[in-house]
């Protein structure tokens, strides 16, 4: 059963997207994303999409870079297509804008910029089955439950437990995987793996990792 994404089906996907590089975001199937846009070339991708099936896709640049990301940056095969469901223009000029991830895509062959941002063909295909709800199962979840409450706490970042431990499985792996503060790298990881119970698996592993190896850096593990 498709989700109510509106209209959106796989038919519906353009054939073409605008690009946002942007290291260390994740944007997975169902979850939501919100971004602040100021950079003017962004500001007028995001016009142009609140005006023509509010879509952009998000990706990530090989290389970590806190600045902006240069034109002939390499960016990952592989990103998220994102609906706005939601904006706000500040006194500034800014716009805050709120991504639904719909469906997965590879890159194809990118196109001449636009207004200064980034454009190029997708290939949907080998996510159709994003559009979809993912009935998969969590394995072990008071084992990612527990590893992720270390790390939050070991990160200093506040969550809602009461929300997290009544979530659906699908909705806790998707919030977790974007919320975690993970490399590029890892997050792109994330991404391309194939399911929700294999993301689970690997988040279970990654916080698993970090946890173990903060351990060591605080000297848990000296002898």
């Amino acid at each position: 059963m498709i989700r109510a994404f509106g209209d959106i089906n796989a038919d519906a996907l353009p054939e073409s997207l605008p690009l946002f590089p942007l290291s260390g975001a994740l944007l997975l199937p169902h979850g939501h994303l919100p971004l602040n846009i100021f950079e003017p070339r962004y500001l007028s991708m995001t016009e142009d999409a609140l005006s023509s099936g509010r879509l952009i896709g998000m990706i990530q640049p090989e290389k970590s870079y806190t600045n902006p990301t240069s034109d002939d940056e390499v960016l990952y095969p592989v990103g998220c297509c994102g609906q706005i469901v939601s904006f706000e223009e500040t006194e500034s000029g800014n716009l805050f804008i709120a991504l639904r991830g719909l469906c997965r895509f590879k890159l194809s062959k990118e196109l001449d910029n636009k207004k200064g941002y980034r454009r190029s063909m997708v290939d949907y295909a080998p996510y159709v089955d994003d559009l979809r709800e993912d009935t998969g199962k969590i394995n072990d979840r008071p084992r990612l439950l527990n590893a992720v409450k270390q790390f939050f706490t070991l990160k200093n970042i506040d969550v809602d437990w009461e929300a997290i431990k009544t979530a659906a499985d699908e909705t806790l792996v998707t919030s977790l995987a974007m919320i975690c503060p993970f490399e590029a790298r890892e997050k792109q990881a994330l991404l391309e793996v194939k399911n929700m119970t294999e993301r689970c698996n690997l988040l279970t592993s990654l916080v698993e990792m970090a946890l173990h190896s903060s351990n060591y850096q605080t000297g848990l593990f000296h002898h």
